[in-house]
């Protein structure tokens, strides 16, 4: 079987973000099946290449580049024209490639539009792949007010999910959203298969026990880590309110944020206005996806967090599936499946989104209670069991040989 992996926002592991495409088609290789990757240079910003399409062999994949700049920080019509750039680029690439299957992963939508082009040219079957239910999440959160624009990609959506072979969310919340929305979908058509904990990535490392005295300046007595984006989404000065509120009752109680985005500096200017960056909450640059295991072997716990918007629950964030890889204990601040997950198994702490005197109260209780070895065992164990790579490449192969023969 040749499969194309469509995704806008591919990488290795030696840059920062999620590695989820990579895992999949090196694994993928690893069973028989030929990889041909189409992405752009957004993600890839350790890497230089030329105008137009570049193409890298690397790990047994052959990926082709198109070269198209990308930051969180840009606005909402400057993300709008590079995805119509890679929309008509990428269509073009794919119908000069030849496959028996094509795989493409959101987001944003309009990337199942070349495979939904390739099926109509060529007849090549496509899995479309929702990391985040487009254009639900984006209408929520109020990027896109438009009602016609908001109409018009509603029926895109529905076009996407009416023809594809297979759809597969990343989430039985974001199941629920689709089907809720799309009835006529036949539920044998979706495959729930989350995001992946890589416990062989996250294998326990023991670092230098001045890793953190080198990196924030002391060694905490607990210590809670996010890495990730600092987008509108994430709502991070949540966490600088957190760390004022917590300091009042704990004060060993430390926080590290690591990631870019486009309300860092926000953050940053917000964390020094509450009088807590450098003293309880810590600020850092990114840092490639291969070393963050050191530092969730280094802290207590793991994080992720999202504005008070009932549609963002659906997520299924790396920070989460890492975390559990890791062995440690999961810090949110919203409901819907992880929510429900986190009780349980008790593999960590859900905080409320909008009581900031309450959400404080409830950490430091959880920290002095010292419940993190036990929840951080019961997290490995759900990674293992639920969550690992072995797990998630034959949940796909049984998937994409349902339909190619």
């Amino acid at each position: 079987m040749k499969l194309i992996y469509l995704h806008q926002y591919f990488i290795f592991p030696d840059s920062d973000g999620g590695t989820r495409s990579y895992d999949l088609a090196t694994s993928f290789i690893q069973n028989g099946i030929e990889v041909e990757v189409v992405t752009s240079s957004g993600m890839m910003q350790n890497l230089s290449f030329s105008e137009g399409w570049n193409l890298i062999q690397q790990d047994g994949i052959k990926v082709h580049v198109l070269k198209l700049h990308y930051d969180n920080n840009f606005g909402v019509l400057k993300r709008i024209y590079i995805f119509l750039k890679f929309l008509i680029l990428s269509t073009f690439k794919l119908l000069s490639l030849k496959a028996d299957l094509v795989l493409a992963t959101s987001t944003p939508l309009t990337i199942g539009v070349p495979a939904l082009i390739k099926k109509w040219v060529h007849k090549t079957e496509f899995v479309f792949e929702v990391r985040d239910v487009w254009p639900e999440t984006v209408i929520a959160i109020g990027v896109i007010k438009n009602k016609t624009l908001q109409m018009i990609l509603y029926k895109l959506e529905k076009i996407i999910y009416k023809n594809a072979t297979a759809i597969v969310p990343l989430s039985i919340d974001m199941k629920q959203s689709i089907v809720s929305r799309y009835n006529f979908l036949d539920d044998q058509k979706i495959t729930v298969i989350e995001n992946i904990a890589e416990i062989q990535r996250f294998k326990i490392i023991k670092p230098a026990e001045s890793f953190l005295e080198r990196k924030i300046g002391f060694i905490p007595e607990f210590t809670i880590l996010y890495a990730g984006t600092f987008g509108k989404v994430n709502g991070l000065k949540y966490v600088v309110e957190l760390a004022e509120k917590t300091y009042g009752y704990n004060k060993n109680i430390a926080f590290v944020l690591i990631g870019k985005g486009a309300e860092k500096q926000e953050v940053i200017a917000y964390s020094k206005k509450l009088n807590v960056l450098k003293k309880n909450l810590f600020i850092l640059d990114p840092i490639p996806k291969n070393q963050l295991p050191l530092w969730y072997s280094a802290v207590d716990m793991g994080s992720s967090f999202v504005i008070d918007v009932k549609e963002l629950w659906h997520n299924s964030a790396n920070k989460y599936f890492d975390t559990l890889a890791a062995g440690k204990p999961i810090l949110i601040n919203y409901d819907g499946w992880q929510g429900r997950q986190i009780s349980k198994e008790n593999i960590g702490l859900s905080l409320p989104p909008n009581n900031i005197e309450k959400a404080a109260k409830l950490l430091v209780s959880y920290v002095e209670d010292n419940q993190k070895v036990v929840h951080g065992n019961n997290a490995f164990m759900v990674a293992k069991k639920s969550y690992s790579l072995k797990v998630t490449v034959n949940k796909y192969l049984s998937t994409l040989k349902s339909i190619v023969k």
